[in-house]
């Protein structure tokens, strides 16, 4: 971003509990897996004289959660009430959307200031271009997680929002950004000229908060530099476009007409309550980076790859405990999970809980290459079979497979040894000249020779022994 671009951005994120019941009825939440309209009620279809149950306690739960992990104070003995925020839109039967007013306040994130967590529910499903609108979501468990205007780059909220979808990961019962819909708040200072705030609904991915960004950031920037004024307006996102367009004016609070809803108890959340809650609370990431620099030596740079994924962090601890806790154990655990094995996921474009890979595969792996049974060559390969046929094979039926056991046959290598010095008379000259990466050169030589069957640090010795 310009250095005379100054930015400013609040996020209203919202993100899908995942309960087997909707908010305030007992209709299932499994909305994309069943025919349209066939998970409704009475309550959720917002029919008249129907009344909404009490609120789901899990919902409720799971709120507070998030909220903890967010560095939020929770409301205590005080009473939270489910507010009515009307607004006319075919998704919404009832003419009114059911939101609480907010579970926690006052967080931080990553440097990120949380002005409140608030649970709500979640509207139909309405296709304007077809005119038909599916009630199957609608009274959906719902968290909103509002920020405050602390962003100041679109890269800065990609990052924030990556680390919130691992964080969810961590808590096991949010559906994560294949529900998230977030709402961006932007506004910029440019050349002096300060802009109004623009709101842009519903964007459904990271990706798309980061273009919608830095869509915004062109556009307002233009209309400041051609004289004019950024207006205060909600626009839309044209996702098969990235682009933003004009909506209307942007609403306010009282645009929307909040009430108490008469139906519903306020919710009162003890200490008592709060903390059997806490006890039942995961690790969170940045705890677990910290206990993994503690406890394992690692680097802070290794335990925050490590911790950013929670299948990897597991497999990881896994493959420790079987091993043993010990230096090279943890450096062997470190190279072939945070560096080969994920390095294989993104080349094959794999996640690591589809995989199939189990934490005995990478103990088997390990210990093929203590054994000097595989070269470090082989077993790279080997990671990469054991993600193509998705944790089927092991790495030791692999390897019989395919014959791929490190060659241990000296007068084999010393021919192998022969035929690289042979046809690679310049590097012999330059390693004899003093040029010691030729040395390398030739042993990659033996190794292609080899088909990568041969342990490096004998082929260096035989050449050594050779070359004199």
């Amino acid at each position: 971003m310009e250095d005379d671009v100054k930015m400013k951005c609040g996020l209203e994120i919202h993100v899908q509990i995942d309960t087997r019941s909707k908010l305030f009825c007992t209709c299932p939440t499994n909305y994309l897996d069943v025919e349209p309209n066939t998970n409704v009620c009475p309550i959720c279809l917002g029919l008249p004289g129907a009344k909404p149950m009490a609120p789901n306690k899990r919902a409720i739960e799971v709120a507070i959660m998030v909220a903890k992990m967010l560095g939020c104070k929770i409301v205590l003995d005080k009473e939270i009430y489910f507010q009515r925020k009307h607004y006319d839109y075919p998704d919404l039967p009832s003419g009114y959307q059911r939101t609480s007013t907010p579970i926690g306040r006052d967080g931080e994130f990553l440097g990120i200031g949380i002005e409140e967590v608030h649970l709500e529910e979640d509207p139909g499903q309405y296709n304007p271009s077809l005119g038909l609108v599916d009630y199957n979501r609608s009274g959906t468990p719902l968290i909103e997680i509002v920020t405050k205007p602390d962003i100041k780059s679109p890269e800065e909220a990609r990052a924030f929002l990556k680390n919130l979808m691992t964080l969810f990961r961590y808590l096991g019962c949010l559906r994560g950004e294949g529900t998230m819909r977030a709402d961006v708040n932007i506004s910029i200072n440019y050349m002096g000229v300060q802009g109004e705030r623009v709101e842009v609904k519903n964007i459904n991915s990271i990706k798309g908060v980061y273009k919608v960004l830095k869509y915004e950031l062109i556009r307002q920037k233009n209309i400041i530099k051609r004289g004019g004024k950024v207006k205060r307006e909600t626009r839309a996102f044209l996702e098969s476009q990235m682009i933003t367009k004009s909506m209307r004016s942007k609403e306010t609070a009282e645009d929307y007409r909040y009430i108490p809803d008469p139906d519903i108890q306020p919710i009162v959340i003890t200490k008592d309550w709060l903390k059997k809650i806490e006890e039942e609370m995961p690790e969170t990431p940045l705890e677990k980076k910290r206990r993994f620099i503690e406890e394992y030596k690692v680097s802070e740079k290794d335990a925050e790859v490590l911790v950013s994924d929670l299948d990897m962090a597991e497999l990881f601890e896994d493959v420790i405990k079987t091993l043993g806790v010990s230096e090279e154990n943890i450096n062997l655990a470190v190279t072939w999970i945070r560096n080969e094995l994920r390095r294989a996921l993104q080349y094959h474009k794999v996640d690591l809980y589809e995989s199939g890979i189990k934490p005995e595969h990478i103990v088997e792996l390990i210990n093929l290459i203590k054994k000097e049974v595989v070269s470090q060559k082989i077993a790279k390969n080997l990671v990469d079979e054991i993600v193509i046929n998705r944790g089927k094979k092991t790495p030791k039926e692999i390897v019989e497979e395919k014959g791929l056991t490190v060659i241990k046959d000296d007068s084999f290598l010393e021919k192998a040894v022969e035929e690289a010095i042979k046809n690679n008379s310049k590097a012999v000259e330059d390693y004899l000249n003093g040029k010691k990466e030729a040395l390398n050169f030739l042993m990659g030589q033996v190794m292609r020779i080899t088909k990568g069957r041969a342990e490096p640090k004998k082929v260096i010795e035989m050449l050594k022994k050779r070359l004199g």
